[in-house]
């Protein structure tokens, strides 16, 4: 295969990992792609694999607009093809399990390719109802392995990096996943399937934890109303259909929930197969002690979906109180009632000093039950069973909107990447000098992890190991510093919220 250089660095890009999604392999697990013949060109993106259309998530989402059969693909950056047995770091995109690509300019490897000596590899995988309608919950046959799909193609690119990394200078023995939202939460559950685990060392949740897996009850009733909105076709009909068809019946199925109680329908799930148990469970059980694990969240996650979200326009008490209404009983068995939860969510606020308005308030509880908490169930969970884990919160404020966007949901990626100059990151880092030092830190801090499982570096204060004790955890922002369980009045009410101990 031909690639290109740019910076000192060695490209190749839409190298397929998997066979075209035509016809039925749309609802099968992948199979191996086609060997071709001569020289192959690497230097283009391979196509996005389809899905709607979501502007909030246009920042994370600019290669999407162009979908197609040969989707399946993955791109390296290195800054060699030697034998110089380097890290590898393999990038599982987000996009709430619905939208996204390996090819968004804002995951370009190479600065940190560079910056690390390390091989930078990102991927494509199936998508909302392509990726994880899980069919075979309720259709047996052919279809009895499509549960998972969007998880199976991220083994199989796993399965091509152990497989062929050598050859672009990498070492399939130290590989680390890293991903954000969907792609941190498709880490957790990656953690809790056996088939998986032997094919990375180390793994990094950006904003996505273990807890976003679907019992297999929800799931069979899922993969019903899919089969339902498509008028419950066969699997010869379904090979048939065109994939906006499929949209639309994914849209419906999306439709029949308020956005503020299920961002995400399309989800993994515990299918007795690939994800055996619900991946917590595992870990609680030691089953990843031996992996080295990283996660964290940004200090005010909900803020990137407020900004889409028409009923914040006048959001007062009584709205607060019926949204929590809304939410806690699905959620908490023994959840307190609404006035009282609203009281308790506020004076938690106070307590860390944030803002406490109704606005305020609902999106702190939002940030704390969807990405805060699972967060550190997931760092508890690897302490419990004597493995190594380290925890981060990430405070840095978006330059061009501090009050509208604040730290929000997806800020740390051009910090990742060292992307900050891209049009599509500017507004979030700035053209200021603090930016370009926060890169640097965070860079370091990511490449030290892959390197050795520690993410301490001479820029950083010392990072310890989480414990549930204290909770030491990196503060990442214009100043970084290391901070004893911040966030935690948000988490400790949650939890007692749920009738969890501490």
């Amino acid at each position: 295969m031909r690639g290109r250089e740019d910076g000192g660095v060695l490209t190749f890009c839409g190298l397929p990992f998997a066979a075209p999604l035509t016809g039925a392999l749309r609802f099968l697990p992948p199979e191996p792609p086609q060997p071709w013949g001569g020289v192959r060109d690497a230097t283009r993106f391979g196509p996005a694999v389809p899905q709607l259309s979501m502007p909030v998530f246009s920042f994370i989402n600019a290669a999407g607009r162009t979908s197609g059969d040969e989707c399946l693909t993955l791109n390296v950056w290195t800054p060699a093809c030697d034998r110089g047995r380097r890290p590898v770091l393999v990038w599982v995109h987000g996009g709430a399990f619905l939208v996204g690509s390996g090819a968004t300019p804002v995951y370009n490897g190479t600065t940190l390719a560079a910056r690390g000596d390390v091989v930078v590899v990102t991927l494509n995988y199936r998508l909302g109802a392509l990726g994880f309608a899980h069919l075979g919950l309720v259709r047996r046959g052919a279809l009895r392995e499509s549960t998972n799909l969007g998880l199976r193609d991220q083994i199989a690119a796993l399965e091509w990096v152990r497989d062929n990394i050598a050859r672009f200078g990498g070492d399939p023995a130290c590989v680390t996943v890293f991903g954000q939202s969907a792609g941190g939460m498709s880490i957790g559950a990656l953690l809790g399937a056996p088939r998986a685990r032997p094919l990375f060392k180390r793994a990094i949740c950006q904003s996505g934890a273990s807890d976003h897996v679907l019992s297999r009850e929800a799931a069979r009733a899922l993969a019903t109303n899919f089969l339902a909105a498509l008028g419950d076709p066969s699997l010869e009909a379904l090979a048939l259909l065109p994939p906006g068809e499929l949209l639309r019946a994914q849209r419906d199925v999306m439709a029949q929930r308020a956005s503020y109680i299920d961002l995400m329908a399309f989800l993994p799930a515990v299918d007795g197969d690939l994800i055996p148990e619900q991946p917590l469970a595992a870990l609680r059980r030691g089953a990843a002690a031996k992996h080295d694990l990283m996660t964290g969240v940004t200090s005010e996650e909900w803020k990137l979906f407020g900004v889409t979200d028409p009923g914040l326009g006048r959001f007062e008490q009584e709205e607060l109180e019926g949204r929590l209404r809304d939410v806690l009983p699905q959620l908490y068995a023994e959840a307190p009632g609404p006035k009282r939860a609203a009281r308790e969510l506020r004076d938690a606020l106070a307590e860390r000093g944030a803002e406490t308005d109704a606005r305020s308030a609902w999106r702190a509880f939002q940030s704390a039950r969807t990405f805060v908490r699972p967060a550190a169930r997931l760092a508890e969970a690897q302490h419990a069973a004597g493995g190594a884990v380290r925890t981060y919160v990430v405070n840095w404020r978006a330059a061009a909107a501090p009050r509208a966007l604040g730290a929000c949901h997806a800020i740390e990626l051009p910090f990742v990447f060292g992307t900050g100059r891209h049009p599509l990151a500017r507004g979030l880092t700035g053209i200021g000098f603090a930016a370009p030092r926060l890169t640097r830190q965070i860079q370091n801090a990511w490449i030290q992890f892959a390197r050795t499982g520690d993410p301490s570096h001479q820029g950083l204060p010392s990072w310890p190991p989480f414990e549930p004790k204290r909770r030491p955890t990196m503060v990442l922002g214009k100043r970084c510093e290391l901070s004893e369980a911040p966030l935690d009045p948000d988490r400790q009410l949650l939890a007692r919220w749920s009738g969890e101990a501490g």
